[in-house]
């Protein structure tokens, strides 16, 4: 075979591997925000009940939620945030709960639902 007959198959083999790696770029895309996020979620989740087992105000708690969270923009709302029970007395479990539905980049799988939560005794 000449180099002529093979130009045109070099163009095929292309067309057919094209789309299987842009679609394998944009999925790494969209993994890598989503584990983002989550982590996000699970770090502001911590940083609430580590306020709300000390402090044992959950609006504090839902106000330390919102500024950990520097992953999820536009941000976090109260309803978002999950502070059970409201009140923390010494020796008891408090967890909080932060839920959002992150929106894709590239519209071809989604929205994903996440969730971070944290557990800790009250009384620090």
């Amino acid at each position: 075979m000449s180099k002529s007959n093979e130009r045109g198959a070099v163009a095929v083999e292309f067309a057919l591997l094209a789309p299987v790696l842009v679609m394998l770029l944009l999925g790494i895309m969209e993994f890598g925000r989503a584990y983002n996020v989550q982590v996000s979620l699970s770090s502001a989740a911590r940083e609430g009940v580590r306020v709300m087992a000390i402090t044992n105000n959950p609006t504090g708690a839902k106000t330390a939620v919102k500024n950990a969270a520097v992953a999820v923009q536009p941000g976090l709302t109260d309803t978002n945030i999950t502070v059970t029970p409201n009140v923390c007395t010494s020796g008891t479990q408090v967890t909080v709960k932060v839920s959002y539905t992150l929106s894709t980049l590239t519209g071809i799988a989604g929205p994903f639902p996440l969730e971070g939560t944290g557990v800790m005794l009250c009384g620090g």
